[in-house]
C-alpha cells in the first residue's frame, strides 16, 4: 500500500491489543493533558501515537521488529531530521503499563527518559 493515508485507516481499524489498551490510556487527553493521535502519517511513514505538542512520537514493536531493525532505524532517523522524537517499546513492556507511562511522561516534559525496570 503506497498511499500512507490509505494505510494508517487500515491500520487503525486492526490495531494489535497491546495498541488498543496503550491507545486507551493516552486517548481523549486522559494521559497529563496531553493530545494524541494514533496510526498518524508523517511523510512516507505512518506510527503508531503521535503527540504534537511535544513532538513526541511513541512506537509498540511486536516480534517483527526484530527482523526489520534497519528499516526502523532509517524511519527514526528521518523523523528525527524532520524534528520528532521516537520512544520504543516492546509489546511485553506494556506489562510494567506504570512505568511506560512514567517514561512517556519524562519525555513529554523534556526529561531524559528513563527506561522501566522490568
Amino acid at each position: 500500500m503506497n498511499n500512507p493515508t490509505e494505510h494508517a485507516r487500515v491500520l487503525r481499524k486492526n490495531m494489535t491489543p497491546h495498541e488498543q489498551r496503550l491507545w486507551y490510556l493516552l486517548r481523549d487527553r486522559r494521559f497529563a493533558h496531553y493530545k494524541f493521535r494514533r496510526q498518524q502519517p508523517l511523510g512516507y511513514y505512518v506510527v503508531d501515537f503521535a503527540c504534537w505538542r511535544a513532538r513526541l512520537i511513541i512506537e509498540l514493536d511486536g516480534g517483527q521488529h526484530d527482523e526489520q531493525a534497519a528499516y526502523d532505524e532509517k524511519r527514526t532517523a528521518w523523523l528525527a531530521q524532520h524534528g520528532w522524537r521516537v520512544l520504543r517499546f516492546w509489546n511485553n513492556e506494556l506489562e510494567n503499563e506504570e512505568g511506560v507511562l512514567m517514561t512517556i511522561l519524562a519525555a513529554l516534559e523534556g526529561a531524559p527518559s528513563p527506561r522501566p525496570s522490568p
